[in-house]
């Protein structure tokens, strides 16, 4: 479900406030004791990343081939889960993200607690490439798309609950020639500096 990327983008956005739902919020002086579920959110600081999760070793094919396969293994920080940093009470991780995607508008609901960006059965996985005319060097590659933002979630007249989430939008591969020009994504470009020869077109910079 998450092997579809929809967007990119870093710039922060301004804070709205989303309605979490419906439940019963408490009011007077128990708000602060007890759960509240249908408190609104205000969000701040939204930040979206591409970063580089996989890498397959230099590929150099030197006749000409219809396919091609590289293994992709786990670079940098892997295996990660979204996280959420101070959930009110009564409101669960998953309920929180699930928030920010509302206020994001995204297509796809954003990777909940129980996913990882590169799943177990994944590890160590063989990305392949069949486009009939193979030849030269070239570089593979996996990327998440991370979405980060803070929030403060209101109930009533108690103090606002403060916190962070950290989850994506989605994850990909890539398999690309160092003869061509960079890759648009910015990890399909870090991946090419890493994998291409000296001197290869898809490591130059504008």
């Amino acid at each position: 479900m998450r092997g579809t990327v929809r967007r990119l983008g870093g710039t922060a956005l301004a804070t709205v406030v989303l309605a979490a739902g419906p439940a019963a919020c408490t009011d007077g002086e128990q708000e602060g004791a007890r759960p509240c579920t249908d408190g609104t959110y205000a969000w701040s600081d939204v930040r979206r990343s591409e970063e580089l999760t996989e890498l397959a070793d230099p590929i150099r094919l030197e006749k000409r081939t219809a396919s091609s396969s590289a293994r992709l293994e786990p670079v940098g920080e892997t295996r990660v889960r979204p996280v959420v940093n101070g959930a009110p009470r009564g409101v669960g991780a998953a309920d929180v993200i699930t928030a920010l995607g509302k206020h994001l508008g995204v297509e796809e609901p954003l990777a909940g607690p129980s996913e990882r960006d590169v799943p177990e059965e994944r590890l160590g996985h063989v990305f392949e490439a069949a486009t009939g005319d193979l030849k030269g060097a070239y570089y593979s590659w996996g990327y998440r798309k991370a979405v980060e933002a803070d929030f403060a979630y209101a109930c009533g007249s108690a103090a606002p609950v403060r916190g962070h989430v950290r989850t994506w939008e989605g994850t990909g591969t890539g398999f690309l020639p160092c003869s061509a020009e960079p890759a648009e994504l910015s990890s399909g470009r870090q991946a090419a500096r890493q994998r291409c020869p000296e001197g290869s077109k898809a490591v130059e910079t504008s």
